[in-house]
């Protein structure tokens, strides 16, 4: 659970703010979507290996 302190003098939308690049920075959302279906590790060790040769490869003739 996130919190977030609001100070005397803070608008409403500064804390706002603030709270949406917390929730940027945890990767809440990312982490709900990822636990709602169980991949096993081989898989996910798999997509990283391909994410990976496809970043080398973008990159590479640059």
């Amino acid at each position: 659970m996130l919190i977030i302190n609001v100070k005397e003098e803070e608008s409403i939308d500064r804390a706002l703010k603030r709270y949406k690049q917390k929730h940027r920075k945890v990767k809440l959302t990312k982490e709900l979507r990822a636990r709602q279906a169980f991949t096993k590790k081989s898989v996910s060790r798999r997509n990283e290996i391909l994410n990976a040769q496809y970043r080398q490869h973008k990159f590479q003739d640059q």
